[in-house]
């Protein structure tokens, strides 16, 4: 790996862990959660921290990471091995409560961070895009159509990939669409182990 660019991550990580752009919104205050390295080539663009993963400081360390691993068809070692694998959320930190649930991604976040990551990940990654903010955000001409219909168009969208948020309500959302787990995971899962094997993206 250049050196350059792993000297230019660190000091990314630093300025992220640094940041207070939004600390007065923040009821639990700023603590930016992500992990990426010049060589992730999964990239997993989700939500925001809730309070579990704030209180430990690790992404997806909660009960919809661990759906989310189930989905994907890996561990929490694999997960978490910022050589493989890149977590950018679209609001690094807890943004409070709204309506009896989380309140949605701070708006100042992605366009603040998102692009300097980016600019450092490979470019022939493979990008999951968890959850409705993500795919607005980055799929932008599919806002008229639903999260279900995005997720049901699995490789129509090159290097991304939709998926549902896989936070309890989830097992909901599967029960109502089977084909979600008898064709999608199972295609997840082979680029995955693919992605993993061999370090490219590429058809499977």
């Amino acid at each position: 790996m250049n050196d350059s660019r792993e000297i230019a991550a660190a000091a990314l990580h630093r300025r992220i862990a640094a940041c207070t752009l939004c600390a007065a919104h923040l009821p639990l205050g700023p603590r930016p959660v992500t992990q990426f390295s010049p060589s992730s080539r999964l990239l997993i663009i989700g939500q925001a921290p809730g309070t579990k993963v704030h209180a430990s400081g690790v992404p997806w360390d909660d009960d919809s990471g661990d759906r989310l691993r189930g989905w994907l068809g890996i561990d929490r070692e694999a997960m978490y091995d910022e050589a493989r694998v890149a977590i950018v959320p679209m609001g690094f930190c807890y943004p409070g409560k709204l309506s009896g649930g989380d309140a949605p991604p701070r708006r100042e976040c992605a366009p603040q961070w998102h692009d300097a990551v980016l600019r450092l990940l490979p470019e022939d990654r493979l990008t999951l895009l968890v959850g409705a903010y993500a795919q607005a955000h980055y799929l932008p001409d599919t806002r008229s159509i639903s999260m279900t219909e995005r997720v049901r168009r699995f490789g129509e969208y090159g290097a991304m990939i939709a998926l549902p948020h896989p936070a309890w309500r989830a097992r909901l959302w599967m029960a109502k669409h089977p084909w979600f787990e008898a064709e999608i995971l199972p295609q997840l899962r082979t680029k995955v182990a693919a992605l993993f094997r061999s370090g490219a993206v590429g058809d499977t």
